[in-house]
């Protein structure tokens, strides 16, 4: 009887004194094999190393943000909100709740409130090594990026993979041309694949997506497009043609977005969303809570680009060479990339190999 009790009594002490963490998405949503599901991915992480209950609101509308925020709010000790287009309603309903706990993924204003953290990225540094790897690996001497709304993280991400095809072009006397489309949306997967199919209809060879889930529209047409040329699905022959003659290729973005198409995708421009997530909940739940941004780039391990788990061995060794050179740079200091198109403009190569 007695242990019983004291069962009893743990039961109702940990419901009173249980952690909660709710992530409230912007109207990308979970599913998009990117932004979303990468951040999501994190959260999900902590939450189960350190027995954390979580959950997920989902925004259909820009105007589901304040009631949705607000509703985590009243109960969760950790809300975060994901996506630059929440920043507004993100600080009004922090500054209501100043007990909880609140994290911005890829925003931040110039507020300091003690009960707010959010983390930036520097996205031009991972799409500016994918952009010097499509200025080395397109065949046709045309690459493109589509972008899904033209907020800062989406255009330093254009500037990023703009930045690496310029200095390619520079460093190997080159002309590689760089196409920039935007679809005006992160949920249109067919916009995506009609964007896609326009490009190459224009010669474009290798995409980066910075999109969200409009990029499973451009995974689908590229898909469709290599696979009018190679008579078998199995991903030997895949390789073997794309070696042999070239392909279209994706370039992912925010995680490694390989495993959705193998061989389809050439690489992908990592924005570890994930540990930053990570790291908010952990910082909560431990104590560990310092309010303000923090900033992550490739020497934070924030950005980079992925593994390329199935493409690495068509890139050629010397391509491979002068990208972890150039990470090197970027490390050290001695190569700033340019986030801004006035930087871009002003850019002047002087990277020897």
């Amino acid at each position: 009887m007695k242990k019983l009790l004291f069962l009893v009594f743990i039961l109702i002490f940990s419901s009173l004194f249980a952690f909660k963490v709710i992530m409230v998405t912007d109207v990308g949503g979970l599913g998009d094999g990117s932004f979303m599901d990468g951040t999501w991915s994190g959260i999900v992480r902590a939450c189960q190393e350190y027995g954390i209950e979580y959950e997920v609101i989902q925004s259909k509308e820009q105007s589901d943000y304040i009631s949705n925020l607000s509703k985590a709010a009243e109960s969760a000790d950790v809300v975060f909100a994901v996506g630059f287009l929440m920043s507004d309603a993100f600080y009004k309903v922090a500054e209501q709740y100043p007990e909880t706990y609140f994290v911005g993924i890829d925003f931040h204003q110039e507020k300091d409130l003690p009960n707010v953290m959010t983390f930036t990225f520097k996205e031009q540094e991972g799409s500016f090594l994918t952009g010097y790897l499509a200025a080395g690996m397109t065949k046709t001497g045309k690459v493109a990026i589509i972008g899904g709304i033209p907020i800062p993280p989406v255009k330093r991400y254009e500037i990023g993979f703009r930045t690496g095809v310029k200095v390619y072009n520079s460093i190997h006397n080159t002309n590689v041309e760089v196409k920039v489309v935007y679809a005006n949306s992160f949920t249109d997967p067919k916009k995506g694949k009609e964007l896609t199919q326009a490009l190459i209809s224009e010669g474009v060879d290798i995409i980066q997506q910075a999109c969200g889930g409009t990029a499973l529209g451009i995974i689908e047409a590229i898909k469709e497009e290599n696979l009018k040329n190679v008579t078998s699905k199995e991903f030997k022959e895949l390789i073997d043609y794309m070696y042999l003659n070239g392909g279209y290729y994706m370039l992912g973005g925010d995680v490694e977005q390989e495993w959705q198409a193998p061989g389809h995708i050439l690489a992908s421009a990592i924005k570890r969303v994930d540990n930053a997530s990570y790291m908010g909940v952990v910082k909560a739940f431990t104590g560990d809570w310092h309010p303000g941004n923090i900033e992550l780039g490739l020497k934070e391990d924030g950005e980079g680009i992925s593994r390329m788990p199935f493409t690495k061995g068509l890139v050629p060794n010397e391509l491979i060479y002068e990208l972890e050179y150039l990470i090197s740079l970027v490390k050290r200091g001695e190569f700033k990339i340019p986030e801004t198109e006035d930087e871009l403009n002003a850019l002047r190569v002087k990277i020897q190999f």
